[in-house]
């Protein structure tokens, strides 16, 4: 993300690359358009905002890739392809059948950890491919986040709910700030035992369980890794890269409150109904976090780009001194 260039179609090579790495994306999103949803373990919507960090970080680069290594990740994205239309011949069910065998616990974390482990796969092949070595300092976040989702998802299949007990321990404390919010605004009753809240508004009382997927931990954790090969890559200093990681673990803290307070909120002002909170409880996450990431990622990429410019345009108008 830290090259624009202002003529977008001048380097073909580049535009090709990512009609590549995306093909097998937009073949999965006509063919098979209802897999994509925001919610957690629920769809491939992820596909989308890793493929849009791609495409951010490699538009406007000015760098030629050979034919050949654009010929070379084509049979890659054919695998893929084949591996999405397998899921809907056998290949899902397959994997549902091996789940025991490995004592997953949840099947849906479980079938859709492979397809980010795929994804993954083939991003960081296609970037070697394309970029050799260099793809970590080219273009990081978008097969980072799949991989990084891949592994939250694993965690997720083999230990659900509270089982791990390090990514719990903060859930606790979300859910009192959860609780001083609604007091605070006089949204409802609210009160809370560990990671349980009870909750009683427009439409009566509601016990509310939160594991740490639900209060966003995993999202730390992606953001954590997007991140930081994210600034790996940026040429500022060190304190400033410290700034932006702290920054930006704040705001996806936030994000994360919101996500619970919307939640507490849907069950005291819209509905108790179980079926109708689990299908916002299913987006209410990623829509928050996977946009607030990218938005955030622009920014960091702007204000650099921004105070590079600045920097060049005072040292190019400094008077030559040797004169």
């Amino acid at each position: 993300m830290t090259h624009f260039g202002p003529n977008l179609l001048q380097n073909k090579s580049v535009i090709f690359a990512l009609a590549i790495i995306a093909s097998p994306i937009l073949f999965a999103l006509i063919v098979f358009p209802n897999t994509f949803s925001l919610g957690w373990n629920q769809g491939r919507g992820g596909f989308l905002f890793a493929m849009a960090f791609i495409a951010a970080e490699l538009i406007g680069l000015k760098l030629e890739i050979p034919k050949k290594r654009l010929l070379a990740i084509i049979p890659l994205a054919a695998a893929v392809i084949v591996y999405l239309t397998g899921l809907e011949f056998g290949l899902k069910d397959y994997l549902i059948s091996a789940a025991p065998s490995f004592h997953v616990l949840l099947k849906d974390s479980w079938t859709w950890m492979w397809d980010f482990i795929v994804i993954a796969a083939f991003f960081m092949a296609s970037m070697t491919i394309l970029f050799g070595k260099r793809w970590i300092r080219i273009s990081p976040a978008g097969p980072i986040y799949a991989a990084g989702t891949a592994i939250i998802l694993s965690l997720d299949a083999f230990f659900p709910y509270d089982s791990l007990g390090p990514l719990q321990y903060v859930v606790p404390y979300l859910v009192k700030i959860d609780v001083f919010l609604i007091t605070l605004f006089h949204l409802g009753l609210a009160t809370s035992h560990g990671n349980v809240m009870f909750l009683s508004g427009d439409h009566g009382p509601f016990a509310l369980q939160v594991f740490w997927p639900s209060a966003g931990v995993h999202s730390i954790i992606i953001y954590s890794l997007v991140m930081m090969a994210f600034l790996l890559k940026m040429n500022i200093p060190r304190n400033r890269k410290i700034a932006y990681y702290v920054m930006g673990v704040v705001g996806t803290i936030t994000v994360n409150v919101i996500r619970i307070l919307s939640l507490s909120i849907f069950v005291l002002k819209v509905s108790t109904n179980v079926n109708e909170f689990e299908s916002f409880h299913g987006i209410a996450g990623e829509i928050m976090f996977l946009p607030w990431l990218f938005i955030f990622l622009l920014i960091v990429t702007y204000v650099e780009t921004k105070r590079i410019k600045k920097k060049l345009g005072v040292v190019k108008n400094e008077p030559d001194q040797s004169k």
